[in-house]
């Protein structure tokens, strides 16, 4: 395989023996490979190269803390390049070949369900990590990021309490952006509102004028946005270009993300409202730890972090407390271990797995963009994943790999 088609990170066990712990004989023995799939390159390259630089760090803690097991933990990754056909392409490698003990990995909605079923097949333990929109319902795999009911559900009422009834809808034109839409509607519905207008976007439009001026003729009290990528950047600059920011509010359950809002400038971004588990400017012993753990592996570049990469972080360390209590990295002993509800004390704060549905409970903030900074408005403590545990249960049906199409 030529070397532009992939990139492979693989980080030696000696390496790692040898930087981060005393010589041992306990970490001489082979070790635990953890298989990365992330967009390092291409139009998703500023959510998945953070998502990258956590997987290294939460692997050199693993490792310094005497790895899982008695054995290192490495890393082999693929840069997927943005590309759908290669998260296919290198989930197999990694299973067939490269013979890992789990995948952590995947972006996109899309991502995920182009790999899922591969692993299923192969029966190798997945953890997808980044908010999406619920109802997956798989034995095989570990979901650690926000759902709808967990963010979108206090999002869009406490818009609403801010703004008023009447919102209209901009999504990104795959499986993420249209369940999120409907849920935006419901969540609408729920609270005595509407959408007065609804719209999806390919992941590679940029103009956006057209959809700016439908919205100035549907007139709404606010717009909220799933858009997602850097191609959809453009409709926050063209939005505050077009004099539309100090007329029509604005929130987003995307915005922010891999961190949108620092390459805004504070005139396009500030008052734009958002809904996350985590902000650098939680003060907690937790994040201050991460915040300083970060900062000395990486030069003191703290401002790349942003909530993907915080999940992937807390993923990988809920996989990492599974292997604990399994002892060993057999897929089943894992899965139980994750399964009885393990839970870290993240930068975030606690995330628990759900055994139910192999999700996680965990804190939630409505968070205001402020001169590129994400400040906490109002917090929501342990938050299940209510929209998914209304369909899955995974102790009644331990076999089931699907997702559901949530009926709202």
């Amino acid at each position: 395989m030529q070397a532009h088609r992939r990139k492979v990170l693989l980080h030696g066990s000696a390496l790692l023996a040898g930087s981060l712990l005393p010589l041992s004989s306990a970490l001489a023995a082979d070790p635990i490979k953890l298989g990365s799939l992330l967009d390092t390159s291409g139009n998703f390259d500023a959510y998945g190269k953070a998502m990258d630089m956590a997987t290294d760090l939460a692997i050199d803690q693993i490792n310094a803390a005497g790895g899982l097991a008695g054995r290192p933990v490495t890393k082999v990754g693929y840069d997927t390049q943005s590309n759908m056909a290669l998260y296919t392409k290198f989930a197999q490698q990694l299973a067939r070949q490269d013979k890992v003990d789990v995948v952590i990995g995947g972006i996109l909605s899309a991502s995920r369900e182009a790999i899922r079923p591969l692993l299923n097949r192969q029966k190798l333990l997945y953890v997808y990590t980044p908010l999406y929109e619920g109802g997956v319902c798989d034995a095989n795999t570990f979901l650690t990021g926000t759902t709808p009911a967990q963010q979108a559900e206090v999002l869009v009422p406490y818009a609403m309490k801010q703004w008023g009834k009447k919102a209209y809808i901009l999504a990104a034109d795959y499986n993420y952006g249209q369940y999120m839409a409907t849920w935006f509607q419901k969540f609408l519905k729920d609270n005595g509102g509407s959408a007065v207008g609804v719209e999806f976007f390919p992941l590679d439009v940029a103009d956006f004028n057209s959809s700016i001026a439908k919205i100035q003729q549907a007139k709404p009290d606010f717009v909220i946005s799933a858009l997602v990528g850097g191609a959809h950047l453009s409709f926050y600059r063209q939005w505050a270009a077009a004099g539309m920011k100090s007329r029509i509010p604005m929130a987003s359950t995307t915005l922010g993300v891999g961190n949108e809002h620092r390459a805004l400038t504070a005139a396009e971004g500030n008052g734009i409202l958002v809904a996350y588990n985590y902000s650098p400017e939680l003060k907690t012993p937790a994040n201050a730890a991460f915040l300083d753990a970060w900062s000395k592996k990486f030069a003191g570049n703290t401002k790349v972090i942003h909530e993907l990469a915080v999940f992937h972080y807390q993923g990988i360390q809920l996989w990492a407390e599974g292997v604990r209590r399994a002892g060993n990295v057999r897929h089943d002993d894992v899965a139980k271990a994750m399964a009885g509800g393990v839970s870290i004390d993240g930068p975030s704060g606690k995330v628990q797995v759900d055994g139910q549905t192999h999700h996680v409970t965990l804190d939630v903030h409505v968070i205001e963009i402020q001169d590129q900074k994400l400040n906490v408005k109002q917090s929501f403590a342990q938050r299940p994943p209510r929209e998914t545990q209304a369909v899955c249960d995974l102790r009644k049906t331990p076999n089931a790999s699907v997702q559901h199409e949530i009926k709202l």
